[in-house]
């Protein structure tokens, strides 16, 4: 099997992918889709993804190339492909937990802060999309450091890497890049920092992928 990523480097969703690749040891060819030039509305990627997004799964075998998108399909998809690791518990209220926790994030805080829904906002309110990014990563994170709490140990299920935490990692760095003071979240920065000690993680992070521009010139 080959497996091929069509992402964005600073992408929240790209990234939960590649943290899953990682975590599970896949090999994998990386294609960028510029966000900022538009790229994900070329022919070649809706050919991939009529929706226009990314990431974008690309699984070659048996002579048959499938495209997946949506990280949390693709990250179910490597589960019972490839499930050692895991990266849900074995016990059914266990693997529950990691979904909703991963959905809090998913449908709860990151639709909030997509490129395209702060676009649309920016041009019918001037400079109204940081506050309304900042406003709901604050109440969506303020719910998710009480769930996560609830059945913390060294991650956010326990004392080994799950799904909740491929989907927390990336949002923190939203948070930080709308400006959201991240004090009040002491259980979510815990989980981090252990995330931040796998290799996985730390090879998924945007700055390391080979299409994020130097720093000046980002925005």
């Amino acid at each position: 099997m080959d497996l091929t990523l069509y992402g964005y480097w600073r992408s929240s969703s790209s990234w939960r992918v590649r943290i899953g690749l990682g975590l599970k040891g896949l090999a994998f060819t990386y294609r960028a889709v510029d966000l900022r030039k538009g790229e994900q509305r070329d022919a070649a990627h809706l050919a991939r993804n009529p929706t226009s997004q990314v990431p974008v799964l690309a699984v070659s075998e048996g002579g048959e190339t499938r495209h997946l998108a949506q990280s949390m399909a693709i990250l179910e998809f490597l589960e019972e492909r490839f499930p050692s690791p895991p990266l849900l518990p074995a016990d059914p209220y266990g693997r529950a937990r990691v979904r909703m926790l991963a959905e809090h994030v998913n449908a709860g805080i990151q639709p909030y802060q997509n490129l395209a829904a702060l676009t649309w906002l920016r041009a019918k309110i001037p400079e109204g999309d940081k506050a309304w990014a900042q406003h709901w990563i604050r109440v969506g994170l303020a719910a998710l450091e009480q769930a996560v709490r609830a059945g913390a140990g060294r991650f956010c299920h326990g004392d080994a890497p799950t799904l909740a935490d491929v989907y927390l990692v990336p949002q923190l760095y939203g948070a930080r890049r709308f400006g959201v003071d991240l004090e009040g979240y002491p259980t979510l920065l815990a989980v981090e920092r252990a995330c931040r000690e796998l290799d996985a993680f730390r090879r998924a992070e945007p700055d390391a992928q080979p299409d994020a521009p130097p720093p000046d010139r980002r925005s």
